[in-house]
């Protein structure tokens, strides 16, 4: 085929005068009928490399693809192009009788270049017989990291189709297509199709123009984004969450504060699906929340921001997602959220699949907890992980990521790992990451007991730094491959034959300092995150615990009865300097506010007057509503002094989530009586005994009062008062 006729074609059918990238080649690959696998970063061009020939080839090209949606976009595409209807045609479980009839009758006549199916249509018989009897110019497989149990999109169905192709006739020429493959991947995906000599083209995975960033996730992720979308009106975004519960609640909480976003996920119905879509593309709506269903073959070349409310399942996901941003070469920030809770949330998802997926799932998670938590450069990182060398200085985009611009400052660990890793090795590699941290830093548990650990020399050798310091290096040193996590034993700590020989000739370790990860002990206060994490004002903190020190002193309460630290943090970060605003703040509450408030706002409005403060005022965000509906019947079951394991059931909540909920109520100064329960659970005189503490006590911290009590009571119970305590003396 001459050159001048392909970019005669590519004119005549699509309107450009030229190819882009790897275009051209493939295209000639594919038009001498050589088997071609084309890896090519979305937003290449991929789609143009099979569409072009099969429009000038003879015969019908098939086209495999996973998603009916992906395929509709394609063939409307086009038809746009074409004065033909039928020039392009699907086939799969949607259609009736009628248009499959209509579908084959287009073929047979020749109209049909395009055929789209998904690769179950091609398993039925009579579409393989009829397929048989009419001219195939070429078979596309799109999406062929599906092929791959290494892929992060395995399909079972894809794994067959060598065979179909077969049945179907011979030397029908193949081109695997694909975005996202590393070498692991590639190779299986042309073992798989049987095109092991194929010609192969590679695009680079650079995306120069794309800036990364990572933030820790913190109680406040919700006002981040608002603030992040505020600082970008009226560009287009799209926000990426795991679950379909959580899309549709933040586009709620995105539309009440003024930001004009549609959910989108699998569970909507179709109608409403497309309409949001074509919302998005029409630019009627700003900013789409959705889950990943969201995006397959979408192309709006001017998204501005990729925003991960939750940390995607493995690094070609990411990729693939933060990809759809600036397509047009423009401006793209892709900013994710990062908290090492969220992976240990993937990791229980995993639990209960087969043993080799679960594997391939964790050690994929394990590359995302890796790239989030590096300090070398993110694209770099990417780069490598699809077997591309990419050198900052030199490399188009090499200052584009956070941690190139703002290096985190390092600290020599060499010391620290050898005792982590040699704890690892002396307790036998049979204790978690959080045992380990107990062990190191002389922590007993029941677990700990048992063994005997708190027994041995070497227990409470890491007390010199605290628990959190010795969980960021663990996670180091798994990312630097001297340890592993077992995935067999559920994430149990094994020294890889790096780390033994680390041990015996040790080196230099550098551990990324001021990664703000979750803190693990914080667990019972009813709000989650990182104290002393976000942007808190120091100085004001200070000020206002021993504001509240004294008022306390004054009213016989111990402190955080008034105010809990994270309300405390919440009101300077926030600056309310009213009753009103106050009553915004996390965990405060109306009640609570006109009780308490006076001289906090009195406080804050005089430091926000004499340092000169900008508030955030736009930044007290609105809450939805959505929880008020479970808080409402919460107080109503209890006031009719209902069993809470029953009140829990019948909202399909565990305990812990369910005395989380009551948590909110109580702390945001509502009454709670739940003395009809808790006397059940507890005598008089235990009663008497965990008020006093409490009562004496500078922290209403569960851990803190575990280890008092030594063990006497259970988390449940301790909670539980608390929650009688707050309600008789805070409310």
């Amino acid at each position: 085929m001459e050159e001048i006729d392909l970019q005669l074609a590519l004119k005549k059918y699509f309107g450009f005068s030229d190819f882009k990238g790897l275009q051209e080649p493939v295209i000639k690959s594919i038009s001498s009928d050589q088997d071609t696998f084309v890896i090519m970063p979305t937003g290449g061009g991929k789609s143009l490399c099979y569409q072009l020939p099969a429009l000038i080839k003879e015969g019908t090209a098939i086209v495999v693809s996973p998603l009916i949606a992906l395929m509709k976009n394609q063939v409307d595409a086009i038809r746009g192009i074409s004065n033909e209807e039928g020039i392009a045609h699907v086939l799969n479980s949607s259609l009736n009788k009628t248009q499959v009839k209509k579908v084959k009758s287009d073929i047979t006549e020749g109209i049909t270049k395009l055929l789209y199916v998904a690769p179950e249509s091609l398993t039925k018989e009579e579409n393989v017989e009829f397929l048989r009897s009419v001219k195939i110019s070429f078979l596309a497989v799109d999406e062929a990291h599906c092929i791959s149990e290494w892929g992060h999109d395995f399909r079972p169905e894809y794994r067959n189709l060598r065979l179909i192709i077969n049945r179907i006739g011979d030397n029908i020429p193949i081109i695997g297509l694909t975005a996202t493959a590393t070498p692991k991947v590639q190779e299986d995906i042309l073992k798989s199709l049987g095109i092991t000599g194929a010609k192969t083209f590679k695009a680079s995975f650079n995306r120069p123009n794309l800036y990364y960033e990572v933030r820790p996730k913190t109680k406040n992720v919700e006002a981040d984004i608002i603030r992040f979308i505020k600082q970008n009106a009226s560009k287009s975004g799209i926000v990426y969450c795991l679950s379909r519960k959580r899309v549709e609640e933040l586009a709620q909480v995105l539309q009440v504060n003024g930001i004009n976003a549609v959910p989108y996920h699998a569970g909507l119905d179709p109608k409403t699906r497309v309409k949001h879509q074509d919302m998005f593309l029409m630019e009627e709506a700003d900013v789409v929340v959705a889950t990943i269903a969201f995006g397959m073959g979408i192309d709006k070349p001017d998204v501005r921001f990729v925003i991960h409310h939750d940390i995607p399942k493995s690094i070609e996901s990411y990729y693939q997602e933060t990809g759809r941003a600036g397509r047009d070469g423009g401006e793209g920030h892709c900013l994710a959220f990062y908290a090492y809770k969220d992976i240990e949330k993937l990791e229980k998802f995993m639990s209960g699949k087969p043993v080799a997926e679960k594997e391939i799932g964790n050690a994929l998670l394990q590359e995302m907890v890796a790239f989030a938590e590096s300090s070398i450069s993110r694209r770099k990182f990417i780069l490598h992980y699809f077997g591309e060398e990419f050198d900052n200085t030199t490399g188009e985009g090499g200052d584009m990521d956070d941690n190139i611009r703002f290096p985190k400052k390092q600290v020599e660990a060499q010391g620290d790992a050898v005792i982590a890793l040699g704890i690892v090795e002396a307790t036998k590699e049979k204790y978690k990451p959080k045992d380990i941290v107990n062990v190191l830093v002389g922590k007993t548990n029941a677990l700990i007991t048992s063994h005997k650990t708190h027994t041995k020399p070497f227990f409470g050798k890491g007390k010199h730094q605290e628990g959190r310091y010795w969980m960021a290096l663990i996670r180091q040193l798994i990312v630097a491959k001297l340890l592993k996590k077992d995935i067999e034993t559920y994430g149990v700590l094994k020294l890889s034959e790096l780390g033994k020989s680390y041990i015996k000739e040790p080196h230099s370790f550098m551990m990324t300092e001021d990664h703000i990860y979750d803190e693990d002990h914080d667990e019972n206060i009813s709000v989650k995150g990182n104290l002393g994490g976000g942007v808190a004002n120091k100085q004001l903190m200070n000020m206002l615990k021993d504001l509240r020190k004294s008022n306390a002193k004054k009213l016989g309460v111990p402190p955080f009865v008034i105010f809990q630290d994270p309300s405390l943090e919440d009101m300077s970060l926030k600056y309310p300097i009213s009753i009103k605003e106050l009553s915004n703040v996390h965990g405060v509450g109306e009640g609570k506010a006109k009780k308490y408030g006076k001289d906090f706002v009195a406080l804050i409005a005089s430091y926000v007057e004499e340092n000169n403060i900008m508030r955030p005022d736009d930044m007290v965000v609105k809450s939805t509503g959505l929880n008020s509906a479970l808080k409402l019947y919460i107080i109503q079951s209890v006031d009719r002094k209902l069993s809470l394991d029953d009140i829990a059931s019948a909202k399909g909540m565990e305990m812990n989530d369910f005395i989380k909920e009551m948590e909110g109520i109580v702390f945001s100064g509502t009454k709670l009586n739940i003395d009809y329960w808790l006397d059940d659970l507890l005598d008089e005189d235990q009663q008497e005994e965990i008020h006093e503490y409490f009562m004496e006590s500078e922290t209403d911290s569960i851990d803190s009062a575990i280890d008092e009590f030594d063990g006497d009571y259970d988390e449940e119970e301790l909670r539980l008062y608390r929650l009688k305590f707050i309600s008789e003396v805070a409310n």
